[in-house]
C-alpha cells in the first residue's frame, strides 16, 4: 500500500523524479566541457534531451522498495554508477584521443590499465584528474550526505509507468528531431559509428546505440554508378610506351552460390558488382625481395628532417613519394595496426583485430608470401600480451611466430618507458637477415606518450640533440621520442648495406594514429601542440591525420622518383604491397586500391573521404572542391558518399559474417 504524502514528501517526490534526468545532463556537460566535444552546440540539447529520457529509469529505479532508506542508498549507488562510464571514457578519451567502443573497452581496458599504469595514474593524481573525479562523484556523493531522510517514498506501479511513459515521450522528441536533420540522421542509421554518435547524441545514447548495433546491426549495400577520376598524377608507366592489357586482380571465388546464408549472399553480390583494379607497369617491381614492414607509435612527417633525421629523410626522398597521405584515426593503436595490416577499417573497434585473426585465410601480406617459401617474423618492443597480441600476431601468416617483451624480447631491450626501437632492431635483425627471403613485421613504442623529460625515457636519451630546437619542451620531447626510431633505422639501413642486401629489401613504414598524446583530451580546433609540430591550423580529421608513408629500397635510388601524388590512406597498403611483390590476390576483396593501378583515386576516413576532386567531410555534411565545380561530374558527391559507405559497410560485414573463413576457409 503506497504511503500517504505530506506536501514536503510532495515537494521531494517531485525534486527525486527529477534528480536522475539531471543528474545525467549534468554528466554529459562535464564529460562534453572535459572531451573537447563542446557544450555550446545545437546538438547538445539534443543530447541533454536523451540525457533526460535515459534519466527516468534511474529515477523508477530509485523507487522500486517499499523501505525508503534503501530507495536513498540505491539513489545513491546509481548515481555513482552512472558516472562511471563517463569518467571511465573521459580518461580514456585524454589518454588515447578516441571514444572507445563497449567492445573495445571490456576486451582491452585492462590492458590499457596495466601496460599503461604509470600514465593512468599520473592522469588520475594531477589536477586535471582529481578534478574530474570530484566532479563525477559529486552528485552521488552529495546526494548520500546532503539529501533529505529518510529518502524517496516508494512509488506505485501506476507511477512508475507514467514516469516510464514521460521518458520514453521526450526520447521519440529527440527521434524526431534526429530524423528532421540529415547528418544525425546518418549517424544515427546507415553510417553509425561509435565516436560521432557521442559527439552528436551523448555518451548516453552513444552506448545504446552501440548496444543496438552489436545486437541488430547489418551491413547494406547501396547501388553506385561508375564515375570517371582525374588522370592519375606522378603514377605513370615509366616509358611512354602503349599501356598493355593487363590482367585483372581476380581469383576465382564462389560469388554465385545460392547456398550461403542471405548475409553472405549479399556480400557476394557486392563483391560481384565491384570493378577490380588491374595489374600494371608497377606489378611486381619488388618480386622476391626481403621486406621490413613497421607500423611505427605515433609517428608524423613532421619527424623528419635531413639534419636531425638523415635515415628517415633518405628514406621518404629515395623511395615511392606518397604527398597526400592520410591514416585514419580509429581505436588507438590496435586500430591503426589492423588498416595497416589487413587493408580494412576496424568496425568493431579494439576487438576487431581478434575477431578478424579467428578467421581462416584471413589477407595479409605475411599470409600471401609465406606460401613463395618467406620466413616470417613479428615483433613488440613493448608487453608482448597488451592488446592480446600473444593470440592475434601469432595469426598474421608469419612462420616463426610473435615476439615481444616477455617472450623473449627482454633478451635484447632494457625495461623502461617507453622502450627503445632502437634496441629491438638491433637485437632482432640477426635473427632473420640471414635466412632470405625474409618478411618480417615491428610494431614500435618509442614515440609513445607522453612526452616530459621525466617521464619517457626515450626522450631523456635523445634531449641533448632536441634542447636547441626552436619549440615548446612539449615538441622537443616528442621529437627527442621519435628520435630513437631514427637510430634503429640508421643502423638498419647500414646493417642491410653491411650485408650487401639493401637493394633485395624493402622498407614499409607508416604510423598507427596521429601524435594525440601532444594534447590530452582536445578536439579539433582545440590541439596547439599538433598545430605548433605541424606548422598549420588542425580544423578537420583530415588535417589531424595526415600522416607519411615511407616505401624504399635500395635499388629505387639511382632511379627517377616515383612520386604518388594523389590522396591515399593506410588502407592501400596491403592491395599496394601486393601488386609490387606480385602475389596473386583479388582486389574487391579490399577496400582500398593499388595506387599504381587504374582505380580511381580515394581516401577515406570513415565517412569522410578525399579524392583530387575535393574532400568531404560528413561531420558538417560538406563538400570542398579542390577542382573548378565546374569539371566535377553531376551526383558525384552523392555517388561518392554511396561508394564509402559501402566500404565500411563492406569492412562491418567482414567482421560479422566470417568472410574470409568462408571464401578461404576450406
Amino acid at each position: 500500500m503506497e504511503e500517504k504524502k505530506t506536501a514536503p514528501d510532495r515537494g521531494r517526490g517531485t525534486l527525486s523524479a527529477l534528480l536522475f534526468p539531471a543528474a545525467l545532463a549534468y554528466y554529459e556537460i562535464v564529460f562534453r566541457l572535459f572531451t573537447g566535444t563542446g557544450v555550446f552546440r545545437w546538438d547538445t540539447l539534443l543530447a541533454l534531451g536523451l540525457c533526460a529520457g535515459v534519466g527516468c529509469v534511474g529515477t523508477v529505479l530509485g523507487t522500486l522498495c517499499r523501505s525508503r532508506r534503501r530507495n536513498r542508498r540505491i539513489t545513491a549507488i546509481l548515481l555513482i554508477l552512472t558516472a562511471i562510464p563517463y569518467g571511465v571514457e573521459d580518461f580514456l578519451h585524454w589518454q588515447f584521443q578516441i571514444f572507445y567502443d563497449l567492445n573495445t573497452i571490456f576486451n582491452g581496458a585492462g590492458h590499457m590499465l596495466t601496460g599503461f599504469t604509470g600514465d593512468m595514474f599520473r592522469l588520475l593524481f594531477s589536477p586535471g584528474g582529481l578534478l574530474r573525479l570530484a566532479l563525477y562523484l559529486a552528485p552521488g556523493i552529495g546526494y548520500a550526505l546532503l539529501s533529505p531522510r529518510p529518502g524517496p517514498i516508494p512509488a506505485s506501479g501506476r507511477r512508475r509507468a507514467t514516469v516510464l511513459v514521460k521518458g520514453l515521450a521526450v526520447l521519440l522528441i529527440c527521434r524526431l528531431a534526429v530524423g528532421m536533420a540529415p547528418a544525425l540522421r546518418q549517424t544515427y542509421a546507415e553510417q553509425y559509428t561509435f565516436p560521432r554518435a557521442v559527439e552528436q547524441f551523448g555518451l548516453a545514447a552513444g552506448v545504446g546505440l552501440d548496444v543496438r548495433e552489436h545486437l541488430f546491426g547489418r551491413a547494406s549495400f547501396q547501388a553506385v554508378d561508375a564515375l570517371p577520376s582525374p588522370s592519375p598524377a606522378g603514377t605513370e608507366a615509366p616509358d611512354a610506351t602503349p599501356e598493355p592489357d593487363y590482367a585483372p586482380n581476380v581469383l576465382s571465388l564462389p560469388l554465385d552460390d545460392t547456398t550461403a546464408s542471405g548475409d553472405i549472399q549479399a556480400l557476394n553480390s557486392y563483391v560481384a558488382s565491384l570493378t577490380p583494379s588491374r595489374q600494371n607497369a608497377y606489378t611486381g617491381l619488388f618480386k622476391g625481395k626481403n621486406l621490413i614492414f613497421l607500423s611505427a607509435e605515433a609517428f608524423s612527417p613532421y619527424c623528419i628532417s635531413p639534419e636531425l633525421t638523415p635515415t628517415l629523410y633518405r628514406l621518404a626522398t629515395k623511395g615511392i613519394q606518397f604527398t597526400d597521405y592520410i591514416q585514419p584515426s580509429s581505436a588507438g593503436t590496435t586500430g591503426g595496426e589492423y588498416q595497416n595490416l589487413f587493408g580494412l577499417l576496424p568496425y568493431d573497434g579494439g576487438s576487431s583485430f581478434r575477431e578478424l585473426t579467428e578467421q581462416s585465410g584471413v589477407l595479409t601480406i605475411a599470409n600471401l608470401l609465406t606460401p613463395e617459401g618467406y620466413y616470417g617474423k613479428a615483433f613488440h618492443n613493448n608487453e608482448y600480451t597488451y592488446y592480446d597480441r600473444h593470440i592475434t600476431h601469432v595469426r598474421l601468416g608469419y612462420t616463426d611466430g610473435y615476439m615481444g617483451y616477455g617472450n623473449g624480447m627482454e633478451a635484447y631491450v632494457q625495461e623502461q618507458w617507453p622502450e627503445s626501437d632502437y634496441e629491438m632492431i638491433v637485437g632482432t635483425m640477426p635473427q632473420y637477415v640471414d635466412r632470405q627471403p625474409f618478411n618480417v613485421y615491428y610494431m614500435t613504442v618509442s614515440g609513445h606518450a607522453g612526452y616530459s623529460y621525466p617521464g619517457n625515457a626515450m626522450t631523456r636519451r635523445h634531449w641533448d640533440k632536441v634542447q636547441d630546437l626552436p619549440c615548446s619542451d612539449t615538441i622537443k620531447g616528442y621529437i627527442a621520442a621519435n628520435l630513437d626510431l631514427e637510430s634503429a633505422m640508421a643502423w638498419m639501413v647500414d646493417y642491410l648495406e653491411e650485408k650487401g642486401i639493401a637493394d633485395d629489401t624493402v622498407i614499409c613504414l607508416t604510423a598507427d594514429h596521429f601524435p594525440y598524446g601532444l594534447d590530452g583530451g582536445a578536439g579539433l580546433g582545440e590541439q596547439p601542440y599538433l598545430e605548433e609540430l605541424y606548422g598549420h591550423k588542425v580544423e578537420n580529421e583530415f588535417d589531424r591525420d595526415e600522416s607519411c608513408w615511407l616505401l624504399w629500397s635500395g635499388c629505387l635510388e639511382d632511379s627517377e622518383p616515383i612520386v604518388v601524388d594523389e590522396p591515399t590512406c593506410s588502407l592501400d597498403i596491403l592491395p599496394t604491397l601486393c601488386n609490387l611483390f606480385g602475389v596473386s590476390f583479388d582486389s574487391r576483396l579490399l577496400p582500398g586500391r593499388d595506387v599504381f593501378s587504374d582505380a580511381p583515386a580515394l581516401a577515406f576516413n570513415w565517412y569522410s573521404w578525399k579524392t583530387p576532386y575535393g574532400m568531404y567531410l560528413n561531420g558538417e555534411q560538406q563538400f570542398y572542391p579542390a577542382v573548378d565545380e565546374a569539371d566535377i561530374p553531376d551526383g558525384y558527391v552523392e555517388n561518392m558518399c554511396a561508394v564509402v559507405a559501402n566500404k565500411v559497410n563492406y569492412c562491418k560485414a567482414v567482421l560479422d559474417t566470417d568472410y574470409y573463413s568462408y571464401l578461404f576457409g576450406q
